[in-house]
């Protein structure tokens, strides 16, 4: 399994970090007066290795794909939700089909393993290992292969798309429980403060929820590396984007993480290879109770906190115009001395 897996080489370059911030604080503004984009712009200029970056022709990528698992009743929506989410994003009517054409996002679907056959259409991408992934209590939900084959498919849909940003986005009732077992796995923590209402569960089904997935992480104790718990908690559109992820880092390319099954996938790229996380900006942190958790093991700060638990790159093309502002700070902003403004100390 470990020929899909690229090396992701570390991006720290001293001479271009200080260059880039001269750049920044050379503008025309107090020290650190645009907070964090000052920041944004810096590991932005860092991860295209440009002091003018430019983001072209980003790309949102929304993985699909159903759980075995969702049949314990770790989700307050029926699996056949997913099906009909992928028809709602190819039509043009969910939040993330909005905000993609508001802010000029190429939006490409991915049917990772969907219990339904969809028929071609511009903008889905059919790579589908099986009908959905199998139940996680009573076995692995993907065979070795099965994981190995998803990565690769995500490996392979990034390589052919334009561009130099990566949007990640995700549709699969149950995937809140696949991200919750995979943080609690490999992060070491207990899985009940991983663990939250996901679509909306009340508080008996939370409380199932939590039930279930630690019955499940009892059964696969001993899946402990990033790719034995992958394969043991799933699903097909998580291992999928874990090869997305991978890619992308390896074309230098900047990763736009939305919220906590997304930032799953990228906690087993950062397994596998730590510097995934240096071409990463998170959107934002979700009203997912794993989600802040996560994002504090990966090392990552978020953008906006608007109590989103929405999924599907919503939270990613709700940021997006912040990369722009970042970028274009960099490349328009006014020096002092090319402005004729004066300094602090003059």
């Amino acid at each position: 399994m470990n020929d899909t897996i690229p090396t992701i080489p570390d991006l720290t370059d001293n001479a271009l970090a200080a260059r880039l911030q001269h750049a920044i604080d050379n503008k025309t503004k107090p020290l650190g007066a645009l907070g964090k984009l000052e920041t944004l712009a810096l590991r932005i200029g860092t991860i295209l290795g440009s002091e003018a970056p430019v983001l072209e022709a980003p790309q949102m990528l929304v993985c699909a794909g159903d759980h075995g698992l969702a049949a314990r009743g770790v989700s307050a929506f029926p699996s056949d939700v997913t099906w009909q989410m992928v028809e709602n994003f190819l039509a043009g009517g969910a939040a993330v089909s909005v905000l993609a054409r508001q802010h000029g996002l190429a939006l490409t679907v991915v049917d990772c393993g969907v219990r339904r056959d969809f028929q071609p259409r511009p903008g889905l991408v059919s790579r589908r290992i099986a009908a959905g992934t199998a139940d996680a209590s009573a076995g692995p939900a993907m065979t070795a292969e099965q994981c190995a084959q998803a990565i690769a498919n995500g490996r392979d849909v990034v390589h052919v798309l334009p561009g130099n940003a990566l949007l990640l986005g995700e549709m699969g009732i149950g995937n809140s429980s696949s991200a919750a077992l995979l943080l609690s796995r490999l992060a070491g923590l207990d899985v009940g403060a991983c663990t939250g209402a996901g679509t909306g569960l009340d508080a008996a089904g939370l409380a199932r929820k939590r039930d279930v997935l630690r019955e499940v992480l009892a059964l696969h104790a001993a899946a402990t590396g990033p790719l034995d718990a992958l394969a043991a908690f799933g699903g097909f559109e998580v291992a999928t984007l874990v090869g997305a992820v991978l890619q992308a880092a390896e074309e230098r390319r900047v990763i736009v993480v939305d919220g906590f099954i997304a930032g799953a996938a990228v906690l087993v790229a950062q397994a596998l290879q730590p510097h995934v996380t240096q071409r990463c900006v998170a959107a934002h942190s979700s009203a997912e109770p794993g989600h802040a958790l996560l994002l504090k093991h990966l090392g990552l700060e978020p953008l906006l906190h608007l109590d989103l638990r929405l999924g599907e790159g919503s939270g990613g093309a709700l940021a997006w115009p912040l990369l722009e502002s970042a970028c274009r700070i960099l490349r328009e902003m006014a020096s002092f001395e090319a402005a004729g403004v004066s300094r602090k100390d003059a």
